[in-house]
């Protein structure tokens, strides 16, 4: 395994903390945090049982610097990411996706 995928609500949560990042502390920390994002991402890929897991087959781990937390369900050849949930949003935002 060394891939993964995004669910379009998932790009849409990367999208919104990019731009929250951007507004609030410039450039510089939106792209650390993209990259924090990915480096999470390929790792998950590599080692997709380091989550903790949780219902329906799926997994969460945190991002190291960020208030963030990456949800996902491994897949035959990959990864899928679900969620990319702030902190301090209710545990169960995103749990309808699929």
């Amino acid at each position: 395994m060394s891939s993964y995928t995004l669910h379009p609500d998932a790009e849409q949560d990367i999208a919104d903390a990019l731009d929250f990042y951007v507004q609030q502390a410039g450039p510089i920390v939106a792209e650390r945090f993209l990259n924090e994002f990915e480096r999470v991402a390929t790792f998950l890929a590599e080692h997709p049982a380091y989550g903790t897991p949780t219902t329906k087959g799926r997994r969460v781990f945190p991002l190291r610097v960020f208030p963030y937390s990456v949800v996902y369900r491994s897949l035959d050849a990959s990864i899928g990411i679900i969620v990319v949930r702030h902190q301090r949003k209710k545990p169960t935002y995103g749990s309808g996706r699929r």
